[in-house]
């Protein structure tokens, strides 16, 4: 592991991402690449201080982001058949209530998609097999079908303003394939790009002195996308393929995080929820935690870092890559724990709990907190735990009957939003 390329990693929350708006959060996870660290101040929640919760109900809730101050949108969707539509909505930052919301936007095939506030000032959402941007008032200003018959699950905006998403392939079926959109318009940019692979995973994004490279995890690989001049060209010299054994002990993994030279991400990605993702882990091994140097994809390490049956996730790791330290978890058997990671090979459990995790967390790094959710059956709870001890700081229970799998963002006063599937809750301190 190369502290050269560890230095080299930028970090998102640092400033205005190229091609996102200038706002603590206006994109999942974050930025592109998912390090999951808001720019905002930390909940930073202190003895006699708890936390407490807002919930309304909001049917298939998917992520929230930010723009100007006071500013919050919640995109979702209907019910997850073929011909679905998606939604936006922006909500009052305290109560939720909705005070816009766009007309229902085509989709089709359905798979949770995505939304990211533009370096423009306008909201873009991919959702099946469409691209749509609107205006801060929700408003619908232009559409764009997409190539594939299959959802495409979000998308990213490039540095010059373009915006990048493949479509999912989930069964094996067939390859995925990019599309470049320009954002005034939603018109092509260059022909699809295929990739080697059907691919499960959100792609990710990194800007470094090598150039602008798009991750895309496939079925059995990960492979990444030089970037330039409105084109997309597979960097030959770098991919790992991560999936070793055979397909019924190892299935797919998901999004992959760009964080201290590395990117990071967790396999066993195919399961079959129900209410939770507790037992529904399809392939018979165990979760692995995987680690490929962005500098040299010959130096990868492997982490199991459970050893259960039947291990299962939907999302990304978090990685705290100033501490240098990695948190992984396993929904299939109710496993949480944080390693500290060392040169390659080298990692060291610091903590461990029996929860059931299974969205996309944050972290604050000033205060060491990070934010996971655990299912206990009846009802979903937010907990901040701190990341070097896993000590829990604080924990109050949302009033959703799922277990969360998709995304959480920060507020603008030391709160927290998840999204529930059937809820969208608002969690602060007082």
């Amino acid at each position: 592991m190369s502290i050269e390329s560890e230095r080299e990693t930028g970090i998102d929350s640092a400033g205005p991402i190229p091609g996102y708006y200038d706002s603590p959060f206006p994109g999942e996870d974050g930025g592109p690449r998912r390090q999951l660290i808001p720019r905002s101040p930390a909940l930073a929640i202190k003895d006699g201080e708890q936390l407490r919760v807002t919930t309304r109900t909001a049917f298939l809730a998917n992520m929230v982001v930010l723009r100007d101050p006071g500013e919050v949108f919640l995109q979702g969707n209907s019910q997850p058949w073929e011909d679905t539509t998606a939604w936006v909505e922006r909500i009052d930052p305290v109560t939720l209530a909705p005070l816009a919301r766009s007309a229902d936007l085509p989709g089709g095939p359905f798979w949770a998609g995505g939304i990211l506030v533009h370096a423009n000032g306008d909201l873009y959402v991919t959702y099946g097999r469409y691209c749509h941007r609107l205006d801060a008032g929700c408003a619908l200003r232009a559409s764009r079908e997409l190539p594939r018959a299959q959802p495409y699950n979000s998308l990213l905006a490039l540095s010059d303003g373009n915006l990048v998403m493949k479509n999912f392939v989930r069964d094996g079926s067939s390859r995925s394939y990019f599309s470049v959109l320009e954002p005034e318009r939603l018109e092509p940019v260059c022909p699809e790009v295929e990739i080697p692979e059907g691919s499960i995973a959100r792609i990710s994004k990194d800007i470094s002195a090598g150039g602008e490279f798009v991750y895309v995890a496939g079925d059995h690989t990960i492979f990444r996308y030089r970037y330039e001049r409105g084109r997309l060209e597979r960097d030959g010299d770098w991919a790992h393929r991560y999936r070793t054994m055979p397909d019924g002990e190892q299935s797919y993994a998901w999004d992959p995080v760009i964080a201290g030279g590395s990117a990071w991400f967790i396999d066993n990605g195919e399961n079959n929820f129900n209410r939770s993702l507790k037992g529904t882990g399809v392939a018979t091994g165990p979760v692995h935690l995987h680690r490929v140097s962005t500098s040299d994809a010959g130096d990868a390490d492997v982490l199991t870092p459970f050893g259960l049956p039947h291990g299962t996730v939907y999302n990304p790791p978090l990685v705290d890559a100033a501490r240098r330290v990695a948190v992984v978890y396993d929904s299939g058997n109710g496993r949480i724990a944080g390693f500290r990671y060392g040169g390659r090979g080298q990692f060291e459990r610091l903590w461990e709990h029996a929860f059931d995790a299974g969205n996309h967390f944050l972290l604050y790094p000033e205060t060491g907190e990070i934010i996971v959710n655990d299912f206990d059956g009846t009802t979903d709870h937010v907990v901040i735990l701190d990341v070097e001890s896993g000590a829990e700081k604080g924990r109050v229970a949302t009033g959703s009957p799922l277990q969360s799998v998709v995304f959480q963002s920060p507020g603008w006063s030391r709160d927290v939003y998840t999204c529930g599937m059937m809820t969208i809750a608002r969690t602060f301190v007082e």
